[in-house]
């Protein structure tokens, strides 16, 4: 039998922790290069600002995540619900957070049901959604979101409060003009040290891989880089099921390839609803909950062709149509 680690750490928790250690080189991020960074983002902005008319447009991930897929579910109405399914995501990360501030070790049903109380008094859509839920239906969203507090609780190592942990970190920016980037990242660790990238940002993710999910970090990087004018040093996945992550250092070339995806998607946005532009039509996973696919030959084209029960789908409705976590409010 071998010897307990020494660290009292698991191997997953290790393995994880290896990829975030903070590496002995310094990163610095060139001045010059952040000030181009918002002179051509604040640019953009203004010249799109224009193009809306007086509109107020909020951007997040997942604006971007919509306006880059299919067009045409893109301009669909918006007829997400809650469900115990996708409500997992903000109990799960409401009782993460609690469980961080615990004192003593944190039972994950204890905090999940703490966690339910508290979003149940608020005053918003959530709250209404979990205060109308029937005991069958609040039993699936409390098992669901038990199983992923306890992943978390388990597998990802633990988080000292020197290391400044902050869940659901808003972070948002607005230049001149009537457009405003913004998001709420589901986990920030470190703190500013004059111009030393020290953050990192972390997404969790239940089911599969996505490409959909690194844009969506980039995105979060970049919205940092232009209010603080500091970079974070590192952007996260980390996938709950699999108790595994995926690390990317934040480059240039990452925020810049960032501002040009959230510059295309607002061009995209204009040219759809203000200029007339045809959608058009990508078919993908969006597909399997798409209001038009009854009437979309590509769409059922995709679907045929596809597996549309496929529980690991990398992306969810609520991903794409999350009001509550990625609104300005």
């Amino acid at each position: 039998m071998q010897e307990p680690s020494a660290s009292g750490l698991t191997p997953a928790q290790e393995r994880t922790l290896a990829l975030l250690r903070k590496p002995d080189q310094v990163t610095i991020f060139d001045a010059d290069f952040i000030a181009e960074l918002k002179h051509e983002a604040e640019a953009a902005m203004v010249s799109l600002s224009a193009r809306l008319e007086g509109e107020s447009l909020w951007i997040s991930k997942s604006f971007l995540a919509r306006v880059h897929g299919c067009e045409a579910f893109n301009l669909a109405p918006d007829d997400f619900e809650w469900s115990p399914a996708s409500a997992t995501g903000f109990v799960s990360h409401k009782a993460i957070e609690l469980a961080l501030n615990w004192r003593g070790d944190p039972v994950p049903a204890v905090v999940v049901d703490e966690a339910l109380a508290r979003l149940e008094d608020q005053a918003d859509g959530r709250g209404a959604f979990i205060a109308g839920l029937c005991e069958a239906d609040r039993a699936e969203l409390r098992s669901r979101a038990v199983d992923r507090t306890t992943k978390f609780l388990q597998d990802f190592p633990p988080l000292p409060l020197s290391a400044h942990p902050v869940l659901e970190a808003a972070a948002k920016w607005r230049p001149p003009g009537t457009i405003e980037l913004g998001g709420r990242a589901d986990l920030v660790v470190g703190r500013p040290r004059g111009r030393e990238s020290q953050l990192l940002i972390v997404d969790f993710k239940s089911g599969g891989r996505s490409l959909v999910h690194r844009h969506d970090l980039r995105f979060y990087a970049l919205v940092q880089t232009l209010r603080h004018d500091v970079p974070p040093r590192l952007v996260v996945t980390y996938y709950l099921d699999y108790a595994d992550c995926e690390v990317e250092p934040v480059t240039e070339g990452t925020l810049t390839a960032a501002l040009l995806r959230t510059i295309e998607g607002i061009e995209r946005h204009i040219e759809l609803t203000r200029e007339g532009r045809p959608p058009v039509k990508r078919p993908g996973v969006t597909c399997r909950w798409c209001p038009l696919v009854a009437e979309c030959p590509q769409g059922q084209a995709w679907l045929t062709g596809g597996d549309p029960t496929d529980p690991t789908d990398p992306v969810s409705p609520s991903d794409l149509a999350d009001p509550g976590l990625d609104s300005p409010g």
